[in-house]
């Protein structure tokens, strides 16, 4: 990789800085919600409920994988974005290196255990016995490839470090074509169901890490790096993984209390959890634009902190929160309004549908809220002090969504209207946790003055 010394965040208007990355990498995330709802699409037309609720379980636990992936991927991109700011081009590099090393251990570690343990971890998620099997066959099939899957994360993860968010969507550009015909020729054609599936999602990351490859090796990046810097630079380690496994940390408490509520409602029986893992799909949708503020404000701020601006970063913050709310408050509408029609593009069952819609009416008014809360974690993640973030996504898991869950299923004549009110009610509490947070920053920096 070669140097380059352009460099759009730390100059120049900021919402046109913000728009310009946060378009391409809404576009990638867009494109990456595609491979599960592309799954569960064709799994629907040619399978049933068991199907569905195999794969929407299954889909969702390599979710939260993938996503503590990339959680942790993001000290690099934060690490990596902060020494281009500070125009250290051969520090970008070793963190590079150390990324690569430090995460094809994990892959390695992390295939072993899933394969294992994949029928453990469907018993414990009371996947139903009627689809408990297929369950089980898409994880392992998935845990088979999740090197491929981490490959992929970890290269967007890098490039988006060095600004660069236009890469990683044509790469997943790429993957989500090669899924989408291997979901039509491998559940379709040959009747593999779930199993056909989580094969064309890994063949799929694996046709994009492969071109990424190809690709990365006629670009021209601002991060001085060569194969010999593929090891272990402590230094580099230690920067990455205190903000890594904060927000690692904090994301898989997260995505364990999904997983308990999608327990809770597997519990309810096979066509609210079928139900469920529709409306699951669709969310993966709409949450898009609060996970592409969230990225896009953590590489921003970063790379300004770096370069010692740090009123542009917050300028960055405010302008990156709004633009998200403005545009959450359509998706509110389409969740809430228009929930039996989205699900209907994944199922034909008219109950499945039903409680699909039921789910979404109580959860789509996160969609708004939640651009307000991923652009503070965002801009915690890019200073670097990522410790907030993870007290924020321990404590609003077991304080608050998994007791609100649990609360909310009990009631008498309880719906998944009901139970969906628990993640707006939960995001509620991380928004008046970081005011908290943001006050407290506030006084310590009139304290030091």
């Amino acid at each position: 990789m070669k140097k380059e010394n352009e460099n759009s965040f730390i100059e120049g208007p900021v919402f046109g800085s913000l728009i310009k990355f946060a378009l391409p990498v809404l576009g990638a995330l867009i494109l990456q919600a595609a491979y599960g709802a592309v799954d569960l699409l064709v799994v629907g037309q040619f399978g049933d409920a068991t199907s569905i609720s195999a794969v929407g379980t299954g889909s969702a636990f390599m979710q939260m994988i993938t996503f503590v992936i990339t959680s942790l991927a993001m000290g690099s991109t934060v690490i990596i974005g902060q020494h281009i700011g500070e125009g250290k081009s051969k520090e970008s590099g070793d963190a590079v290196g150390t990324t690569i090393v430090l995460f094809a251990v994990i892959g390695l570690i992390l295939t072993v255990l899933l394969e294992i343990f994949a029928g453990n971890l469907m018993t414990i998620l009371q996947v139903p016995q009627a689809s408990f099997g297929k369950a089980v066959t898409y994880v392992r099939i998935c845990s088979g490839g999740i090197l491929v899957i981490i490959a992929y994360n970890v290269i967007s993860g890098v490039l988006r470090g060095v600004g660069n968010a236009n890469l990683p969507f044509i790469f997943v550009g790429i993957a989500c074509v090669v899924n989408i015909i291997g979901d039509l020729l491998f559940v379709g054609v040959f009747r593999m169901d779930a199993a056909g599936a989580a094969l064309a999602t890994v063949l799929a990351q694996l046709v994009s890490v492969v071109s990424s490859l190809f690709v990365l090796r006629r670009q021209s990046l601002p991060v001085s790096f060569s194969l010999e810097q593929c090891r272990i630079y402590p230094n580099e380690l230690k920067k990455i993984l205190n903000i890594g496994v904060p927000i690692a940390l904090q994301e898989a408490m997260v995505q364990i209390s999904f997983l308990v509520i999608n327990m809770i409602i597997n519990h309810m029986g096979l066509i609210p959890s079928a139900g469920y893992g529709v409306a699951q799909k669709i969310i993966s949708f709409i949450m898009l634009v609060p996970s592409s503020v969230m990225q896009t404000v953590s590489a921003f701020v970063a790379q300004n902190i770096g370069a010692g601006k740090p009123e542009r970063a917050k300028k960055g913050f405010f302008t990156a929160m709004f633009t998200g709310c403005a545009v959450g408050i359509f998706i509110f509408l389409a969740g809430f309004f228009g929930g039996e029609l989205l699900s209907s593009l994944f199922t034909g069952d008219t109950q499945v549908m039903e409680q699909s819609a039921l789910y979404l009416k109580g959860f789509s008014v996160d969609c708004i809220l939640t651009c307000i809360l991923f652009s503070s974690i965002g801009y915690f993640n890019g200073c670097g002090n990522s410790i907030p973030v993870m007290i924020q996504g321990i404590s609003s898991a077991f304080l608050i969504r998994i007791p609100v869950s649990i609360l909310l299923s009990r009631l008498p004549h309880t719906s998944l209207m009901l139970v969906g009110f628990a993640t707006p009610i939960t995001t509620v509490y991380g928004i008046i946790y970081f005011m908290v947070c943001f006050m407290q920053r506030r006084i310590h920096k009139s304290g030091k003055s």
